[in-house]
């Protein structure tokens, strides 16, 4: 079915052409950020791909209140504001908080509602009404086709532009099930449809700095099978020395090694596309 097209900066979301939501999983500090950017930029440029930066000032779901969350909202939007004014990239960030869509929606252009955040009423039309695109990520426990509710808040709230992500199912004993249907029916609703493919690699309940907190192994079978399946784009977290990483240690993928990562999903999309 012809999909809607949104609008994110100069990316035509939904239309033929694929692109990919990239970056560090949260906030550190300045200079990884910038040196993440800086590989992006030159990866968008090199392979002709439209690359969303993403990174979170908040991880409001760590397991432990030991673990970092981020730097905050007012620190990570300047952060956030640097990358996009050096850049030129579109900026994408998770908001928590209905009063955080407003502040985070005046340096970003995507506002993410978090999977486990899908169905807040207040959230959802408080994202809708700054105007921006909202990504709304497919909680683990709804069925795809329910994803309609959260989107239609979001339409009757006055906004149209919305992106759907699908992240896996839960299963239990930590781990996520990817289940293809999923893309079909979250096709069928009219959206673009982005698949995060980083964390349907987590081991949810295992720390994210343990080795067997992700299951790096599966992210070139997961991601072809989504690309294949006829999603937009793709979702995938980078960091230059992700094994050090504050958050998802884990799944993260090397942004040195996207490249190489992209070139079979660009293959696997130009003949999704000539046959859909």
């Amino acid at each position: 079915m012809e999909k809607k097209i949104v609008k994110v900066g100069n990316i035509d979301c939904g239309s033929n052409d694929l692109f990919v939501i990239s970056g560090p999983c949260v906030i550190e500090d300045e200079l990884i950020m910038m040196k993440t950017a800086e590989k992006l930029k030159e990866v968008s440029e090199r392979m002709k791909i439209q690359i969303i930066y993403k990174s979170s000032f908040q991880k409001d779901n760590r397991s432990s209140l030991k673990y970092y969350d981020g730097p905050g909202l007012d620190v990570g939007l300047k952060i956030l504001a640097r990358v996009k004014e050096q850049f030129g990239f579109p900026i994408l960030t998770d908001i928590h908080y209905p009063e955080q869509a407003k502040v985070a929606g005046e340096v970003c252009d995507v506002l993410q509602i978090p999977a486990y955040l899908c169905m807040q009423s207040t959230l959802l039309v408080a994202a809708a009404k700054t105007g921006k695109v909202v990504n709304i990520k497919h909680g683990q426990f709804l069925a795809p086709d329910n994803m309609k509710h959260p989107l239609q808040k979001c339409i009757d709230a006055g906004n149209d532009q919305v992106i759907l992500t699908e992240r896996g199912y839960t299963f239990g004993y930590n781990d996520l099930i990817v289940d293809p249907r999923a893309f079909f029916h979250l096709n069928n609703l009219g959206y673009p449809v982005v698949f995060d493919i980083t964390h349907a690699i987590r081991k949810y309940g295992i720390p994210s700095a343990d080795a067997k907190g992700g299951a790096r192994e599966f992210l070139p079978v997961l991601s072809r099978s989504g690309v294949a399946a006829g999603v937009d784009g793709i979702f995938i977290e980078t960091h230059p020395e992700p094994e050090k990483a504050l958050c998802d240690a884990a799944s993260q993928l090397c942004v040195y090694d996207l490249e190489e990562f992209l070139k079979p999903l660009i293959e696997i999309h130009l003949l999704e596309v000539k046959y859909r």
